[in-house]
């Protein structure tokens, strides 16, 4: 009779082993730390510019002035891109406005070099004669 109380003792233990997590596994696991990126402080600037073209303008002019635009990505170094469309939305909501220009900055400084720069001056020049309105936008990205 004592060896069976014995017996049913330790497997008893040895069962309550197998039952009961150990101190290791009963522990929740920690997920591996991973550094987060470290988000830049300085942020892209995007420079929006549309145009309403005078209705007298001609085809001609206009051509002018897109090519003269685009061309700025080439003379100005501070200018990371540089995209443009005439609109072509079917909602009707353009006001007159049928070109636009987005202008891509690493940040303000760039942006600050840019305005008074003697390229975009002479830009300016060719515009300005054909040049009913303008609405210019900036915004950080």
């Amino acid at each position: 009779m004592m060896k069976v109380r014995l017996f049913a003792t330790a497997l008893i233990v040895v069962c309550a082993g197998f039952v009961t997590p150990s101190t290791e596994a009963a522990k929740p696991k920690e997920k591996p730390k991973v550094k987060a990126a470290k988000k830049s402080k300085v942020k892209k600037i995007q420079h929006v510019v549309c145009f309403k073209f005078k209705e007298d303008a001609t085809k001609a002019q206009i051509q002018e002035v897109e090519q003269a635009f685009a061309a700025l990505k080439d003379k100005i170094p501070e200018i990371d891109r540089l995209e443009w469309g005439i609109n072509n939305s079917p909602e009707g909501l353009n006001k007159g406005f049928t070109h636009c220009f987005i202008v891509t900055f690493p940040n303000e400084k760039a942006r600050e070099v840019y305005l008074p720069h003697p390229e975009h001056k002479a830009f300016v020049a060719i515009l300005k004669p054909i040049l009913d309105d303008v609405f210019v936008i900036d915004f950080a990205k």
